[in-house]
């Protein structure tokens, strides 16, 4: 089965021996919201998630250095991308980028890989090399994160004006 294949190769990425098996919700009424703590950042490595809930198989956080590795593993699988795109994580200080890959021949299996940058220099590697479909989705994260990838053959905005100097989707951008 994919998904096994790709978990086994994701994994060799990171330094802990197995993935986690994502926790399910808690349920309960307001008490069991009262009780929930705000969650620690999550660490770099491989969730296994639940399809019927997530939309995902697999879900992995990687260094920017990682990046490239991932991508080609998922490459080399025959997957496909889907979407990129980012996410401010403005009291951490940080800004994610996330890529969303499939495969859906025989073996329907559906990948997240997550990376994180610092917003004061958010830089990580382009994958057009890998996925040359990548290109516009880059762009238009660039675009509205003001994510820059690293390599990338031409890097100018895509639905912004060519003169922007702002990036709408920062939770600090004010019009």
């Amino acid at each position: 089965m994919i998904q096994d294949t790709v978990k086994q190769s994701l994994q060799g990425l990171f330094p802990t021996p197995e993935p986690v098996t994502e926790p399910p919700e808690q349920e309960g009424g307001d008490d069991a919201k009262a009780k929930k703590k705000k969650p620690e950042p999550r660490t770099n490595g491989l969730l296994v998630t639940d399809y019927a809930t997530s939309g995902t198989h697999l879900d992995a956080q990687v260094e920017p250095g990682q990046l490239l590795d991932a991508v080609r593993i998922l490459d080399e699988a025959g997957f496909f991308i889907e979407s990129i795109t980012g996410v401010d994580w403005i009291k951490e200080n940080q800004l994610e980028v996330i890529y969303d890959f499939s495969r859906y021949d025989f073996d329907l299996c559906r990948v997240v890989i997550r990376t994180r940058v610092p917003r004061e220099n958010p830089l990580v590697p382009t994958i057009t090399g890998i996925y040359s479909g990548a290109n516009w989705h880059e762009r238009e994260t660039h675009d509205f994160f003001g994510i820059k990838f690293e390599g990338h053959p031409h890097l100018i905005p895509l639905l912004l004006p060519e003169d922007a100097d702002f990036h709408p989707l920062l939770k600090d951008f004010k019009p």
